[in-house]
């Protein structure tokens, strides 16, 4: 757990030890953050999205949002919906769990 966290989750604790208030021999010992996470910073694409759904009904729903928010095209929506009745939803990618972005790697 790092020091910050401590010091929200336990406020007079962090503050006892730092003052060295109660047993003289604790110490505040920090282990080292792993911030190198596989995804950290990743922003997903489509292909992402779909490779979440369990259903094609699922996949069509988020072609079509994608395609109304204009984050793609007319073009790539027909494509994607092409190969998803052609090929079917796993075409795209096994199937991301939840959680799949939080794995450290």
């Amino acid at each position: 757990m790092e020091k910050e966290e401590f010091k929200k989750r336990y406020p007079k604790l962090a503050e006892e030890i730092e003052l060295g208030i109660g047993k003289p021999d604790i110490q505040f010992e920090v282990e080292p953050l792993n911030t190198r996470r596989k995804f950290a910073g990743y922003d997903p694409d489509v292909i992402d999205f779909l490779r979440r759904c369990n259903h094609d009904e699922e996949a069509v729903e988020i072609i079509e949002y994608l395609k109304n928010r204009e984050e793609i095209t007319l073009e790539e929506a027909e494509i994607l919906c092409k190969q998803l009745e052609e090929e079917g939803l796993r075409s795209f990618g096994s199937k991301k769990e939840h959680g799949f972005y939080e794995q450290e790697g």
